[in-house]
């Protein structure tokens, strides 16, 4: 009888033992894939900057004088806002 206990909890320890070690090995392959998915995400949001900057740049070189119109009207508004807010208070 007792050797039949032993044996049974020698059993159940493997198994749970088993079923820790399967755990943990799909806990790693999970992490695994979120790393290569947010490494890919980034390459990926990294490109669209770099795409977004040359296309500006580009635009820019382009249409010099709209560039500096369209700046020139940017900086009056936010001049006029913030004056605008300073009375408010």
């Amino acid at each position: 009888m007792t050797q039949s206990v032993l044996e049974r909890t020698g059993d159940q320890v493997a198994e749970a033992a088993r079923k820790a070690s399967r755990a943990a090995s799909a806990v790693g392959d999970a992490l695994e894939d979120g790393v290569g998915v947010a490494r890919r995400v980034a390459k990926q949001g990294g490109d669209a900057a770099e795409e977004f900057i040359d296309d500006t740049t580009k635009r820019l070189q382009r249409h010099p004088i709209e560039t500096v119109v369209t700046t020139f009207a940017i900086g009056i508004a936010v001049g006029i806002l913030v004056g605008w807010t300073i009375k408010r208070r």
